[in-house]
């Protein structure tokens, strides 16, 4: 591993604690990145440069990337990967988790992005912004989830149109199931460490000509739906 060589390319993640984030951590780690993250809860990894961060506080954001950037002086890549979920009808939703969803899944994208701009113009390098198929496909009770992560593509898109002139990557990564939680080993989602491959071959991989401008991620295996073909249009 290459990650300890003061030249090394410099990889940020937030929400890199656990679950997805932590894989993509390990799978940049492992491609030869040093890599930080901004965490709530500190992982105390030796490998980790860990920079602890309330993603609800503007100026907490604002501050954990200029401590990056002054640990590392420079920045290759980006990763926006932490999440609130919080899932209630709209009837009964607690404004504050509203408020905390939109700081976390939203915002704080923004302030990263924003705080993190010059460093990335500068080394020519990428954001990978994880959104979710809950920002186009709806259900009941996620409204503050899926209005989050539909706006990510909205964000992600400008970004890309605003920075390629400057060298600058962004990739929306929507992923489907994903098996975060220790001992889910269901076929029916994706593992951690496959969507942190994805990552790293979308940071790593690109050739130089073109750029991956949203990408769609789904388990390979599906479960029998209940409701198909024609009978799924009485039941949006």
């Amino acid at each position: 591993m290459r990650s300890a060589d003061p030249a090394a390319p410099v990889a940020l993640i937030s929400g890199a604690n656990r679950g997805t984030g932590l894989a993509i951590a390990r799978e940049l780690h492992h491609r030869g990145y040093r890599v930080a993250g901004l965490n709530r809860t500190l992982l105390g990894e030796d490998w980790l440069y860990e920079v602890p961060c309330d993603l609800t506080e503007p100026a907490a954001v604002d501050t954990a990337v200029s401590q990056v950037l002054t640990r590392f002086g420079r920045l290759d890549v980006c990763v926006t990967n932490a999440v609130d979920r919080t899932f209630a009808p709209l009837a009964e939703m607690d404004p504050a988790d509203w408020d905390r969803a939109v700081a976390v899944n939203l915002t704080s994208v923004f302030r990263i992005v924003r705080a993190s701009l010059p460093a990335v113009r500068a080394a020519r390098g990428s954001y990978v912004i994880v959104g979710s198929h809950a920002g186009t496909h709806f259900f009941e009770g996620g409204a503050s989830y899926s209005a989050t992560k539909g706006a990510l593509k909205a964000l992600t898109e400008t970004l890309l149109l605003e920075e390629r002139a400057h060298g600058v990557r962004a990739t929306l990564v929507s992923p489907g199931a994903i098996a975060n939680e220790d001992g889910d080993d269901s076929p029916y989602k994706m593992a951690t460490e496959s969507v942190a491959r994805c990552v790293g071959a979308l940071v790593q991989d690109q050739p130089s000509d073109l750029v991956i401008g949203d990408i769609e991620i789904r388990p390979a295996q599906l479960r029998d739906p209940e409701i198909s073909g024609i009978d799924r249009l009485q039941h949006v």
